[in-house]
């Protein structure tokens, strides 16, 4: 995967990255940390500047956002409703009022939740689909994705620009932060689960 990144990278320059960084939104598993990273060193060596490969960076992000933003639109509210009043909701001991407390929570928390997410790997992709299912005002979802975005492009871009060659030195510090970040969420779900069936079980007893 990061050989056929580095390769689009050289070959295309900014429209490359511009391409990977969407894609990278839209299916996760692709690390931006790679092309970012890559990219700050390839202003050392070539015609590339700094301030290009931001703009192009940040305008893929935006483009796999609002993608992921309209498939979350396309699959609202009001279909996952019905989806949890069959057999799903039974198995996972959802029902329709728990879809709505979802949606009243996003949105009094959307638009922290968008601008906060763009830093954690994985999340910062995902974040959107909620945000097109809870129907966040487009303009502020536009608006936080690319400050959130802008900021973490450009610091990884930036640092890739100073420490050039060794750009796979700051890789492994992001793989790192990456499988700490990815932990850290196992156990906050596995967590919320177990408080939520307890809460669900508590209420049951006492009703």
């Amino acid at each position: 995967m990061q050989d056929f990144i580095l390769m689009v990278m050289n070959q295309f320059g900014y429209i490359g990255v511009f391409l990977l960084i969407a894609i990278e939104n839209i299916f996760p598993p692709i690390p931006s940390e790679v092309i970012l990273l890559f990219g700050g060193f390839m202003t050392t060596y070539t015609r590339l500047n700094v301030v290009g490969m931001i703009i192009a960076a940040t305008l893929g992000s935006l483009i796999g956002a609002i993608i992921l933003y309209y498939i979350g639109k396309i699959f609202n509210k009001e279909r996952l409703k019905k989806i949890i009043s069959g057999k799903i909701g039974k198995v996972l001991r959802l029902k329709a009022k728990d879809i709505d407390n979802a949606d009243k929570w996003f949105d009094t928390k959307g638009n922290k939740t968008v601008f906060f997410c763009r830093f954690v790997p994985i999340v910062r992709s995902l974040i959107s689909i909620p945000a097109g299912m809870s129907e966040m005002e487009i303009p502020k979802f536009l608006m936080y994705t690319v400050l959130g975005s802008l900021i973490w492009n450009t610091v990884l871009i930036v640092v890739g620009s100073i420490v050039g060659e060794n750009w796979t030195d700051i890789l492994s510090i992001m793989d790192n932060y990456s499988h700490i970040v990815l932990i850290l969420l196992v156990i906050i779900f596995v967590a919320f689960v177990v408080y939520w069936f307890g809460f669900r079980k508590k209420n049951k007893k006492t009703s």
